[in-house]
């Protein structure tokens, strides 16, 4: 019978620690926080420091428009609007750990953007 394979737990020694901030955006709410969890989750397996996710306020862009082609007859328009959903994440990690965490299955729609700051 084989010994349990163990993983080793982050130095701060081996790499410098940065401070990471995965921002995620998509017009589908699920995907979106689908996305965010299964980030999370590694973040959590892997003992980082996590803060997030943070809800932005939806960006709501609308659009009104004649209904008539020609501009005449009855003034009716037709309204139409996409909503813009953001996530934010905050990790706390050298950065080659932070591509292994984001070597996800990521949903069709969802914008990923990782900023590395020094601190």
């Amino acid at each position: 019978m084989s010994l349990p394979i163990k993983t080793k737990p982050i130095d701060a020694g081996d790499a410098p620690i940065h401070r990471i901030r995965i921002t995620l955006t998509s017009r589908k709410v699920q995907a979106l926080e689908k996305v965010c969890a299964d980030l999370k989750s590694k973040a959590v397996a892997r003992e980082l420091k996590v803060s997030g996710p943070v809800r932005m306020p939806t960006k709501i862009l609308r659009l009104m428009v004649r209904k008539s082609p020609c501009g005449e007859g009855t003034n009716t328009y037709d309204r139409f609007q996409m909503r813009i959903h953001k996530r934010i994440l905050d990790l706390h990690s050298p950065a080659e750990v932070v591509r292994e965490i984001t070597n996800i299955n990521i949903e069709a729609g969802v914008d990923v953007e990782v900023t590395i700051a020094d601190n």
